[in-house]
């Protein structure tokens, strides 16, 4: 039986492949979405991207057949735009406002179920749906690219084996533990399960099939793990070979502040990279820093100021906040010196797209704000030599249309865990103070 399934304007805004997703079945866009669609293709921000694309794509299909009766797609299906709003709105319940674009929406939907076809309306917006299944009409998230946040990788387990292997890993420093699976560059807790009460931490070597002893303290711009995480998270990120890190945590985990410290030391120390760049996705403000006062560089000193704020601690702890002569100098001072010598950039995500980004250090903060498909297009901007680390915390997601389950940076770390060059910590204890840590946990 062909299926037919009613696309909501932000499902195409989320994802502009969505067309796609529904196999041979047949994709219907109500001519309001295609309304909606040219409004936000003049926008400089992910919408008008995404808007773009899904005109461009819709506009490739009219050479397969006439849209208004359905032309065939890739995916098998057809695709078909429904003109007919202005009749069909009348056959809503009279109480719901004709002039609003969703029931606009739905219309279409509940014309269609009316005539005994099966109808699928797919929707981001929970408020739709709701409206969705009270006039009896099937409602979906989209969920083509959803993991199950609750159970997802974590970076390490804790392993039970005999002391006998624990001695031999220190001996030798590695050893191989069976009826375990391991991913790529997963860390352990080897604990004793007999009479003693030896441990020892170490990471799986893919290549040797073993674990292997991790060294005793790590160490980036004086700045040191506080718990075993965060540990694992460092030698991670000061790892060269690994060119995809993903940290995700609650807030006051230490995700920004170590992985700045790590691009500071790895740059401005080591000079493995020619220098640091760092973004956030513009969510909460609206659709762009227009809304925010003053010239772009001074927008974007309201917008990144918790990562100055992790600079400031970063810089005051280390040797780079002292002149030759040894005296302090002002870490603002030093920062603005970082970005003028073109050691550091503070970028929004906006304008970072179409460029191609070689020997950098990157980190994408805040990005459980950011869909799979604009995760896929930050990655596609990494050139050679770079090493790109996103970090987040899915239970804080500010875009209405994404929750743990469907943001891309759950869907990444669920996609990429067993990728030689990708490395991923859950950071769950909060260092931030003892108030933060009471605020993670209980409220």
């Amino acid at each position: 039986m062909i299926k037919n399934f009613i696309l909501d304007t932000n499902v195409l805004l989320h994802n502009p492949q969505a067309l796609y997703s529904f196999a041979d079945n047949t994709v219907i866009i109500p001519i309001t979405v295609i309304e909606e669609l040219d409004k936000f293709k003049s926008f400089t921000d992910r919408k008008g991207m995404h808007a773009r694309q899904v005109l461009r794509e819709i506009d490739g299909c009219i050479k397969k057949g006439a849209l208004n009766k359905g032309a065939k797609i890739k995916s098998g299906g057809s695709l078909r735009i429904d003109l007919g709003i202005a009749e069909k709105i009348q056959n809503l319940p009279q109480n719901m406002d004709f002039n609003a674009n969703d029931n606009k929406i739905l219309s279409s939907a509940y014309d269609l179920q009316k005539k005994g076809e099966t109808v699928f309306f797919i929707s981001k917006d929970l408020n739709a749906r709701i409206k969705a299944e009270a006039l009896g009409i099937k409602a979906r998230d989209f969920e083509k690219q959803k993991v199950e946040y609750s159970s997802l990788y974590k970076g390490w387990k804790e392993v039970n084996i005999n002391t006998k292997l624990i001695n031999q890993l220190y001996e030798n420093g590695e050893v191989e533990v069976k009826g375990y699976t391991f991913y790529e560059n997963e860390f352990a807790l080897l604990k004793a399960n007999d009479s003693g009460n030896s441990s020892a931490i170490c990471k799986y070597d893919s290549i040797k099939r073993k674990v292997v002893l991790l060294k005793d303290s790590y160490e980036a711009m004086q700045v040191f793990p506080l718990n075993l995480e965060q540990k694992f998270a460092f030698d991670l990120l000061l790892n060269d070979s690994i060119k995809l890190v993903t940290l995700i945590g609650l807030a006051g985990t230490g995700k920004t502040l170590i992985a700045l410290a790590s691009a500071l030391s790895k740059t401005l120390k080591q000079n493995v990279y020619s220098r640091i760049l760092v973004a956030r996705p513009i969510i909460p403000l609206g659709k762009d820093i227009g809304f925010l006062p003053g010239s772009k560089d001074e927008k974007m000193t309201y917008w990144m100021q918790p990562i100055f704020d992790n600079l400031e601690y970063i810089l005051n702890k280390s040797a780079f906040s002292k002149d030759k002569n040894g005296e302090v100098r002002n870490t603002a001072d030093v920062i603005d010196q970082l970005v003028k010598s073109n050691h550091l950039e503070i970028e929004a995500l906006t304008y970072i797209r179409g460029r191609s980004i070689p020997n950098q250090f990157i980190i994408i903060d805040e990005a459980q704000n950011l869909t799979p498909h604009e995760i896929k297009t930050i990655i596609s901007r990494v050139g050679d030599g770079t090493k790109i680390v996103l970090t987040g915390d899915p239970e804080q997601i500010d875009n209405p249309y994404l929750d743990a389950n469907s943001n891309g940076l759950t869907y990444m770390v669920e996609h990429l865990k067993d990728i030689k060059i990708v490395g991923h910590m859950f950071l769950s204890k909060s260092e931030r103070s003892e108030i933060a840590t009471l605020a993670a946990e209980k409220l």
